[in-house]
């Protein structure tokens, strides 16, 4: 566990509420917010254009490169994207660095958050090319080990976010007061 308790990496499928649990998160520890997803879009277009027209390989690439950066941030809250785990050298760096918070959905629930996401489709593009909720279970099952292995602690992302923030602010209070003493 990383003394750093600043920087707090939200890792996850996607649609288990990086970005939900990461906004109110930092809000509620005074942190700054910072979102992969927003910040790829930002330097490189809508992801599902830059992944029809370049690939995946070239935007795990920008991806990869973006976690390299975030390595050095000291202070906030970071939404990773749902596939940042795949660059392992580099997450085990970001491991390092933060606490890394595993919000772990089923693929029932991944799979109807999609299909309720008005924006999903322009954000999100299909891994597989499979139905949403095969798609979810076919990936879940691959990347489960890297979410466990990669992570300090796992939350039930299925409960209200004010449930899944107030869990992960308690383990914060705890790993705090367990430094100070």
């Amino acid at each position: 566990m990383p003394a750093q308790l600043k920087k707090i990496i939200l890792t996850g499928y996607r649609a288990t509420g990086k970005s939900s649990v990461g906004r109110l998160l930092a809000q509620r520890l005074n942190l700054d917010f910072v979102d992969m997803d927003e910040v790829l879009q930002n330097r490189h277009g809508e992801i599902s254009e830059l992944v029809r027209e370049r690939g995946w390989d070239y935007f795990r690439a920008r991806e990869k490169e973006l976690l390299e950066e975030l390595v050095a941030c000291r202070e906030a809250v970071i939404s990773s994207g749902g596939g940042a785990v795949l660059h392992r050298e580099v997450w085990q760096k970001l491991k390092e660095t933060g606490l890394v918070v595993w919000l772990n959905a089923d693929p029932e629930t991944i799979g109807t958050r999609l299909a309720a996401d008005a924006v999903s489709d322009s954000q999100r593009p299909s891994l597989t090319g499979s139905d949403i909720k095969a798609e979810a279970a076919k990936v879940l099952a691959e990347r489960e080990p890297l979410y466990r292995e990669g992570s300090h602690l796992r939350v039930d992302a299925t409960r209200p976010l004010a449930e899944v923030v107030e869990k992960i602010e308690q383990v914060l209070g705890r790993l705090t007061a367990a430094g100070e003493s």
